[in-house]
């Protein structure tokens, strides 16, 4: 199978993103902007953002196996956009926050030895739902970008293929970060 230039040049593309983005985002995330207002109304947003995308997820599955297309790449291009608003709206929090520390009930930043005791094993099945949203967030990308320009070039065969792998990818990244944030929510500063 011949790869056109224009295909080499959009995976060329799909491969500098999937670099950038992450790239960007862990740079963007130790950057604090004084003069932003702390954006604390951001974090219950952009979970429910993560929670829709799951259900559009889920609902596109379905439609594609009831073989409406059409429905079925509007639900995806929704949660693309979905995805890149969750994007932009957490990368906006963390530039006016400080980092939320699971179990930091007095709100000072740091996490006692009293603290994580209260926490008890939480924090561990916190820490790794946290670990595994962030890397999978991260490898879920040129996942995604790869599926949808294999649809969009018509080659639904490859696009099956690999939407087989980005469909739990994706989903495990949009539930888990759902979960994060109601684990995390109670300990975000008033």
């Amino acid at each position: 199978m011949e790869v056109t230039t224009n295909e080499k040049k959009q995976n060329q593309l799909i491969i500098a993103l999937s670099i950038i983005i992450p790239v960007a985002v862990a740079a963007l995330f130790k950057i604090r902007i004084e003069s932003l207002p702390r954006l604390g109304f951001l974090p219950p947003i952009y979970a429910t953002i993560n929670g829709l995308t799951a259900v559009l997820l889920v609902l596109a599955v379905i439609q594609i196996k009831k073989g409406k297309k059409e429905l079925h790449e509007k639900l995806i291009k929704t949660a693309m956009i979905f995805s890149v608003l969750f994007l932009l709206m957490y990368v906006a929090y963390h530039a006016s926050a400080d980092a939320t520390k699971f179990g930091d009930t007095n709100f000072d930043g740091l996490v006692s030895e009293a603290e994580k005791l209260a926490t008890g094993n939480s924090r561990y099945f916190y820490y790794f739902l946290l670990a595994t949203h962030i890397i999978l967030s991260i490898i879920v990308i040129p996942f995604v970008l790869f599926t949808y320009v294999r649809a969009a070039r018509g080659k639904f065969v490859l696009h099956k293929k690999l939407a087989k792998i980005t469909f739990p990818l994706w989903l495990y990244v949009a539930v888990t970060g759902v979960v994060v944030y109601v684990m995390i929510s109670p300990y975000y500063p008033i």
